[in-house]
């Protein structure tokens, strides 16, 4: 498709869209607004093509390609799917719930929004959900937990996707604490000593600088 016909498409509102794939790369194009709820969403999502001639592809979507200026979309580049055949693909993490672990102070850290994965086209999810709302300060979640017999995340089992840290503000805190403890301990041991120096001699001692009590 020359640059010519592809201005004509965009001034026109269309997208110019290639698959591939197949046997050989399919061009076509459509109406920018049909990419609404596929392009502008954190979710993974496998489309039906329907081309004129009647014939109908799955396929994914590989590309997207945008104006550097206003936004809009230029391109679009997808991938044709086969039911026997795997693919491989990025899929989004979403996070649902509210950490404890934050709520007492401790940082979110997001390792990983996305997730590499490969699997048959039917059991390709939209998204991963990790529930973070039992996260305490010091918990992660890996990809050990997200494993399943329907797709392989190719990646290394204890690779962290999200976890909590101990923010700097609570280690100060922490220390803060710690040295004040270790003060009034401190002070208290003090406090005893100049208490055993003021206390009076024991009957019959002698005092400082005095002499001994004569035997009867």
């Amino acid at each position: 498709m020359g640059k010519k016909s592809t201005k004509a498409l965009r001034n026109a509102g269309k997208v110019p869209c290639v698959v591939y794939g197949g046997d050989k790369p399919l061009h076509f194009s459509a109406d920018e607004r049909a990419f609404q709820k596929l392009v502008y969403t954190p979710k993974a999502h496998t489309v039906v093509v329907d081309l004129e001639s009647g014939d109908k592809i799955d396929a994914v979507m590989q590309d997207v390609q945008f104006h550097p200026v206003n936004d809009k979309i230029l391109h679009v580049d997808f991938y044709q799917l086969f039911k026997d055949k795997p693919v491989t693909m990025d899929i989004p993490v979403i996070l649902e719930g509210n950490s404890p672990g934050v709520r007492n102070g401790g940082r979110l850290l997001f390792r990983k929004r996305k997730l590499t994965i490969k699997a048959l086209p039917d059991n390709l999810p939209d998204f991963f959900n990790v529930d973070i709302s039992e996260l305490k300060i010091g918990d992660n979640i890996s990809v050990e937990s997200l494993l399943s017999d329907d797709f392989a995340i190719l990646h290394p089992d204890s690779t962290v996707v999200v976890q909590v840290k101990t923010a700097r503000a609570a280690i100060v805190v922490e220390e803060e604490e710690e040295e004040g403890l270790e003060g009034e301990a401190a002070e208290g041991a003090e406090g005893a000593a100049e208490g055993g120096e003021a206390a009076p001699a024991a009957e019959g001692a002698p005092a400082e600088g005095g002499e001994a009590p004569a035997e009867g």
